[in-house]
Parts: C-alpha cells; sequence; structure tokens
C-alpha cells in the first residue's frame, strides 16, 4: 500500500486504494471518493459485556452515518476559505514548495512548477464557489489544502491534490 503525505506536514491526505489518480492541469492530482455507510454500533463481547447475563440494555440506538470515503478513512478535516483567504493562503503555500522544488530538483523545475501553478491556481478560482477545503488530521499551519467538489451528478465527490505537494510512502 501507499500512502501518499503532504510534504510540508507530514500528514496523511490519501491512499492508492482510492486509484484510478489523474493528472489534472499538470498540477493537481484528482482522485474520486465514494459515500460509505458507517455505523456506530459496539460490538458488546469485544469489552467483555454479556447482554443476556445482564438486566437488559442500556438501550443505545445503533446510528449508522454517511461518509465520504477519503475524508472519513485519513480523517480530513473541514476548513473554509473566502476567495481572497485562499488566494493569499496558496501564494505562500507555492512560495514553500518553490523553495523546496528548487533545493531537490534545481531552478529549471522549480520554473516549471511555478508555470504549472499559475494554470492550476486559474482553474480552482474559477469555480472557487463549488469547492470544499480540507486540511490533514493536524490541521498544520502552511500544510496542504484538498479541495473537494462533485461530479455532474451531484452525488460523487472528487479531490484535487497539488501533485508536487505530495510525497509517497509505500508500506
Amino acid at each position: 500500500m501507499i500512502i501518499y503525505r503532504c510534504k510540508i506536514s507530514g500528514d496523511e491526505l490519501f491512499s492508492d486504494a482510492f486509484e484510478p489518480m489523474i493528472v489534472k492541469e499538470d498540477f493537481f492530482y484528482e482522485i474520486e471518493g465514494k459515500n460509505i455507510s458507517v455505523s456506530n454500533k459496539i460490538d458488546e463481547s469485544a469489552i467483555g459485556a454479556n447482554a443476556s447475563a445482564e438486566e437488559g440494555g442500556e438501550g443505545t440506538e445503533d446510528l449508522v452515518e454517511t461518509k465520504i470515503n477519503v475524508i472519513y478513512s485519513h480523517k480530513l478535516q473541514e476548513t473554509s476559505f473566502d476567495k481572497k483567504g485562499y488566494q493569499t493562503f496558496i501564494k505562500e503555500y507555492i512560495k514553500v514548495l518553490l523553495t523546496k522544488i528548487e533545493e531537490e530538483k534545481g531552478k529549471e523545475a522549480a520554473d516549471d512548477f511555478k508555470k504549472r501553478a499559475a494554470t492550476g491556481v486559474k482553474k480552482v478560482l474559477e469555480n472557487f464557489k463549488n469547492w470544499q477545503f480540507f486540511q490533514g488530521e493536524n490541521m498544520a499551519d502552511g500544510g496542504m489544502i484538498v479541495l473537494m467538489d462533485y461530479r455532474e451528478d451531484g452525488v460523487t465527490p472528487y479531490f484535487w491534490f497539488v501533485k508536487d505537494g505530495i510525497i509517497a510512502e509505500k508500506y
């Protein structure tokens, strides 16, 4: 299994369980999510309870919630931005990534990233009102902001991750 982490914060963002991974605008990885049902039911036998030997249960009701698998599995935390706030954030985020890319791959790679970033950010800003924003579990300052929108069917979520801001770890 491959876990994809934020290069800056180290937070887990997604895994190879969500392939196929598509590259959008040569700047983002796109993966599709699914709605899943998550139960809060407790297996009482796992905690030493025996309903037949005790006086009735507490009568707790088992709930089933609908979650999005990518958010649920990787504990992404929702955050919010207005357009100006996002532009301020992404400008700073790109600046930090540019420095890392230049250190790791050289000036030419950093210049290429800068061009791709301009195109990618422009694409996000075109439909800004449609996006929902998420961060990794620790909500670290400066970490990647994950973008989520829905397909035309209004049901199927998809996510965009800045591909140069990701490191892959094989487990």
